[in-house]
């Protein structure tokens, strides 16, 4: 069962007003990067590839069509018993835009990052919602302890 959206901001720093949705909160895009090195995914590791940090003018992100990674703006903890999905808000697609994110697993904290597929030139505002953050009760064994823990809570 997904919890509410007043559930889920308990879990969510910071948080505004808007941002609180019936069944979830938004999250909003902090930073945007353009990967331009190759990556690793193998059997023992992983390697990220380099990224350009995309300047916004003005506090705007101008986007060209292509593939990007997005940094949310706030920090998410998932809380033991549950699991957490991130959604494209329906402006992103009604823009021929697309967000791709991975499980978020129990224990998790952080500020996440997903993929941002552009389809179409868009400009984004820093700190605009682009995302919502929903939470399902989930059954576990333990919890998230992996390299992404604590993923860029000491930055910005």
């Amino acid at each position: 069962m997904f919890e509410s959206g007043a559930f889920v901001g308990q879990h969510i720093t910071p948080l505004d007003d808007p941002q609180l949705q019936p069944n979830g909160v938004d999250l909003t895009a902090a930073a945007i990067y353009e990967q331009t090195d190759a990556g690793q995914i193998g059997c023992d590791g992983k390697t990220i590839g380099e990224r350009r940090e995309i300047e916004p003018d003005d506090s705007v992100f101008q986007l060209d069509p292509g593939a990007y990674v997005v940094q949310y703006g706030e920090t998410v903890h998932i809380p033991d018993g549950h699991i957490g999905f991130i959604y494209p808000r329906s402006s992103l697609m009604r823009n021929s835009c697309m967000l791709h994110t991975a499980v978020w697993d129990a224990g998790y904290e952080g500020k996440g990052e997903g993929l941002l597929e552009i389809h179409h030139e868009i400009e984004i505002e820093q700190g605009a919602r682009i995302a919502q953050l929903v939470l399902a009760e989930a059954d576990h064994e333990g919890t998230y302890n992996g390299s992404y823990q604590g993923e860029h809570v000491d930055a910005g």
